[in-house]
């Protein structure tokens, strides 16, 4: 984090660009005043240089018009949306859930979720909220931070008792935390919601599964740009990737403005850019990976699951943006083994998911469960035919791929969505 969260420093000493001061600022001011005992620093009255004052009347002009388009664009370009205050403002537009008269509606309709029926996860959302704001902000009290958790617990258990078929996986809690601190509890439900739903919904099925078909793009991506070192990897298996996007690399960048300035561009790129921000990091670690012998599978993944720090965000940005225009999913082998109801496809482009609803959202999860449902009882199947496969047998075996037939045919996907019956609160 920023030195400067630790108290004030006078201007003059500061070496960064105008835009780290008031985002140093901007940070401060969170929640509403300096932490107890602690003065505003001086450079939060200090004026924007020349070219950060312009992106920020850009990007105001772009929030007015309710430009989606422009906002994307200046989101990922250099030092993407600024400040906290023009965030608030561009990320629930991004997030297609903007409309400024939206959640006055949507707040009325959900007053009452502390009288829904409690999640099955609400337990492990305690635990994990009790582990939250660890590296950041570090400029506020016990109490606040005590505030700031029951705040983020709220928000959590709302999300969940308002979708009880989402399966809760440990580290939404460090996403919903970033979105908390820039949103704002008042205005934070809706956009989780539809962050939930339409931009991470495969990690939040009853299987790992569809999480783990995003990283099976790695490989070949590796491949079509360094063919060497995805030989060099090819005894890893891709799941070093997990964690960081899982949560959107919540849970491993510990500075504030990184990860603010990480999400403006993740709300405002496809899915998929995740994906290929992780093969970029891998990419720019090659001769590091390249001291490791092929054959130690297990130190490869040590080494790959935890990013290297400091991240040069400005130089990943601009390379992954141009990897992917030069390898678009459709070019990897991978991508055609994708179910269409993965967010990979149903947001391949930033206009589909700022299209879609939320009932969209869960009609697609239902879809999901159902093709997870079909391929369990397929695996089930096959096992039992493997199990029983001696020559005498046969018939057995016929009458197996008889039921399997049957039972494809009978669960259709309208049967599954009755079985499922699954209705928003």
């Amino acid at each position: 984090m920023d030195e400067t969260m630790n108290g004030p420093e006078p201007c003059e000493s500061r070496t960064g660009d105008d835009v780290d001061a008031v985002e140093t600022a901007e940070r401060r001011e969170r929640a509403g005043h300096a932490a107890p005992g602690q003065k505003p620093s001086p450079c939060q009255d200090r004026p924007l240089s020349g070219a950060a004052a312009r992106k920020v009347r850009l990007v105001e002009q772009a929030c007015q018009a309710q430009d989606r388009a422009t906002l994307a664009q200046l989101a990922v370009s250099e030092h993407g949306l600024v400040l906290d205050r023009l965030r608030k403002i561009a990320w629930p537009l991004l997030l297609g859930c903007g409309d400024p008269g939206h959640y006055g509606v949507e707040k009325d309709e959900r007053l009452a979720w502390q009288a829904l029926p409690k999640h099955d996860d609400e337990d492990q959302v305690k635990l994990d909220v009790n582990r939250s704001f660890i590296y950041y902000p570090n400029d506020r009290s016990s109490r606040e931070i005590e505030g700031r958790k029951a705040e983020l617990s709220d928000l959590i258990v709302e999300i969940l008792r308002r979708n009880p078929f989402l399966c809760y996986f440990q580290g939404y809690h460090d996403i919903c935390q970033v979105l908390l601190l820039v949103l704002g509890a008042e205005s934070c439900s809706l956009a989780v919601s539809h962050l939930s739903l339409l931009r991470i919904r495969d990690f939040m099925l009853p299987s790992l599964s569809p999480a783990l078909s995003h990283l099976r793009l790695l490989p070949p991506l590796l491949s079509a740009v360094d063919p060497e070192l995805c030989s060099h990897l090819s005894q890893t298996q891709p799941f070093f990737a997990l964690a960081a996007t899982l949560t959107l690399y919540a849970h491993d960048i510990q500075e504030y403005g990184d990860i603010a300035r990480l999400f403006d561009v993740l709300l405002a790129r496809e899915t998929v850019f995740s994906v290929y921000l992780f093969a970029v990091i891998v990419l720019q670690r090659k001769e590091e990976l390249f001291d490791i012998p092929p054959d130690e599978p297990e130190m490869l993944h040590s080494v790959l699951s935890k990013l290297p720090k400091p991240l040069n965000l400005e130089s990943l940005i601009s390379e992954t943006t141009a990897l992917f225009a030069l390898h678009p999913p459709e070019s990897l082998s991978a991508w055609r083994s994708i179910s269409a109801n993965s967010v990979l496809k149903t947001s391949r482009y930033p206009t589909q998911s700022t299209s879609q609803t939320l009932e969209d959202g869960i009609r697609y999860y239902k879809k999901q469960v159902a093709e997870l449902r079909r391929a369990e009882f397929r695996k089930s199947v096959l096992s039992a035919m493997w199990k029983y496969r001696r020559p005498t047998g046969a018939v057995g075996v016929a009458i197996l791929g008889v039921a399997l037939a049957w039972w494809v045919r009978k669960n259709s996907a309208s049967e599954m969505l009755r079985r499922l019956s699954w209705e928003p609160a």
